[in-house]
């Protein structure tokens, strides 16, 4: 496990150059490395940097005092005195950062009518470490690092002996998590709108309660364009009854517009039960899910010719020219390999259900990549862990990190016409049908 942890350093980042650590200074006395748990890596230019992220800091504190010490200017007490003054500072505490910790102290700010109390918008009063040091954690712990070993870990990255991340204190974060995702989970969606949905089933190799457990994922597109998480559950080997579940909690949850079209792999579960709750949403089969199981069905010689026949269908630039292409694949392959033209064949609508929807917007129907580019960093980063993980704790890390790839994540292309699919606009071949008309 410790192995695990470090092998992503290289073995020269913490050995210490032979003629500046170990050559003889004019004191006489040889450094000599420290054996057990690595100590911070000293390093002059981190602590320049360091200082400076303390001085801007500082400095962006006390801008954020003097813009609320100004809100109330003009407001005096009944004695004449101004009503909101300074009163010292708050007592200096330690912030763990990215590059090592942090000292500084908040100004201490008094209103002598004491109604109005001053709070650090960039410092809360409880934050103790950065959002990108949080982010972290949940890496290493789906990583397969075990709380014990988190303060090892975390040596070299935040100083010596991470002060503040010991056992105790992961399992409260842990516990924190948990508490964070019930609550979002119980968030309201009355006011929210999603355009297109994305969905997939995703298994990880840590070792859930149940064999047969996965993680159920939504994201939508909002008609502003972001991709937001909509939903994060556990399931049942993807079936009905799980999806069922999911989607009538949107429901009770508030989400009252249904989506204009989904997109997802072969999982039956969730498409028996999309009509069940959301009877208008049309459907787009994952082009990447169904050119990976055609071309399980054909011998390996063959795979090359057949993804780049199966490429001119999605990519052909109208439904008539991917129809074409589409009936090409069936007789070629079909007398030698009629399983994969079967499994192709069985979807052909759900395939090309994308070309009623405007071209901006084809690249990312055509798959469910929003999902699978997050969640292919995950699965790089999980590994079995000693134990038996629960589906607490799982749905809270994945939620975590899969929060924190969120923000980074591109919006749409073609943002204005999000606007015309919601009022029911008709696209042909990704045109709007009266534009084409009127062009003819």
């Amino acid at each position: 496990m410790k192995e695990a942890a470090y092998s992503g350093w290289s073995s020269r980042s913490s050995i210490p150059n032979e003629r500046s650590e170990y050559a003889m200074g004019e004191d006489k006395v040889i450094r000599l490395k420290s054996s057990g748990t690595p100590g911070a890596v000293e390093d002059p230019l981190t602590e320049v940097l360091r200082e400076g992220a303390r001085r801007l800091l500082v400095s962006a504190i006390e801008a954020e005092v003097e813009s609320f010490l100004e809100q109330f200017r003009e407001e005096k007490t009944t004695e004449g005195l101004n009503r909101m003054v300074r009163n010292g500072r708050l007592p200096s505490r330690t912030i763990q950062t990215g590059i090592g910790d942090i000292e500084v102290s908040v100004p201490r700010v008094r209103d002598r009518a004491g109604k109005v109390r001053f709070s650090s918008s960039i410092l809360p009063p409880y934050l103790r470490r950065t959002k990108t040091v949080e982010g972290l954690l949940p890496w290493l712990y789906l990583k397969g690092i075990s709380t014990g070993e988190f303060q090892e870990a975390l040596t070299v990255l935040l100083g010596k002996d991470a002060p503040g991340l010991s056992a105790s204190t992961i399992s409260r974060l842990k516990e924190a998590w948990k508490d964070e995702h019930q609550r979002w989970s119980r968030c309201d969606l009355s006011n929210r709108h999603y355009v297109y949905l994305w969905v997939d089933g995703i298994h990880f190799g840590v070792r859930l309660e149940e064999a047969a457990q996965c993680i159920l994922v939504v994201v939508g597109a909002t008609p502003e364009g972001k991709k937001e998480l909509v939903a994060l559950s556990d399931g049942y080997r993807e079936s009905e009854d799980s999806w069922r579940e999911l989607l009538l909690g949107l429901r009770s949850r508030g989400l009252k517009i249904e989506p204009h079209l989904a997109i997802g792999d072969g999982a039956l579960g969730f498409w028996k039960a999309l009509p069940q709750v959301f009877g208008t949403t049309r459907r787009q089969r994952c082009w990447v899910h169904k050119t990976a199981n055609i071309l399980n069905k054909l011998p390996k010689s063959q795979q090359p010719k057949a993804k780049a026949a199966l490429h001119e269908i999605w990519m052909a630039a109208t439904r008539q020219e991917a129809e074409k292409a589409f009936d090409h694949f069936l007789s070629v392959y079909r007398p030698k390999y009629p399983k994969a033209v079967a499994c192709l064949e069985k979807d052909r609508d759900a395939l090309l259900t994308f070309y009623d929807f405007p071209a901006e917007h084809w690249i990312h129907l055509r798959t469910t990549n929003p999902i699978e580019s997050t969640f292919a960093t995950v699965r790089l980063r999980t590994a079995k862990t000693r134990g038996c993980v629960s589906r607490e704790t799982i749905l809270a890390m994945v939620f975590m990190l899969v929060k924190s790839a969120e923000r980074h994540w591109r919006k749409l292309n073609g943002i204005p016409r999000l606007a015309e699919v919601i009022q029911g606009i008709s696209f042909k071949d990704g045109v709007r049908e009266d534009v084409e008309k009127a062009a003819a």
